[in-house]
């Protein structure tokens, strides 16, 4: 005799059934943490301390990584909002407008609001 199997809804798992959560911390590099601190301050010491803070390393042994970095890396060059597309062209000029929307109106259907109705 062949019984057919009965769909089962299974109970939801709560949390407390649920092994705990495990991180993994991983520190960052001594590159990735001097890159890091260049690309939070500009003085060498806070440099030093920002990665030495990342690392957990003292600075003594940060701080010849963050002077060799320094560099290699060229000053930072600002950065240009627009430059032309060709000298012979001048450059486009970009209009952003905001556009507000219609409000949107709900009507209520049902019984009114006024009892005398």
């Amino acid at each position: 005799m062949n019984h057919a199997s009965r769909a089962v809804k299974k109970s939801p798992k709560s949390f407390a059934d649920l092994p705990p959560i495990r991180v993994r911390r991983e520190p960052p590099t001594v590159a990735e943490a001097v890159a890091a601190a260049q690309d939070l301050a500009d003085d060498l010491e806070q440099q030093v301390e920002i990665a030495c803070g990342l690392i957990g390393l003292p600075a003594d042994e940060v701080r010849p990584h963050v002077v060799a970095a320094s560099r290699r890396k060229p000053e930072r060059v600002p950065e240009r909002i627009m430059s032309p597309g060709s000298p012979s062209r001048a450059p486009r000029t970009v209009i952003v407008e905001r556009r507000t929307r219609a409000p949107v109106v709900v009507e209520r259907r049902g019984r009114p609001l006024d009892p005398r109705r």
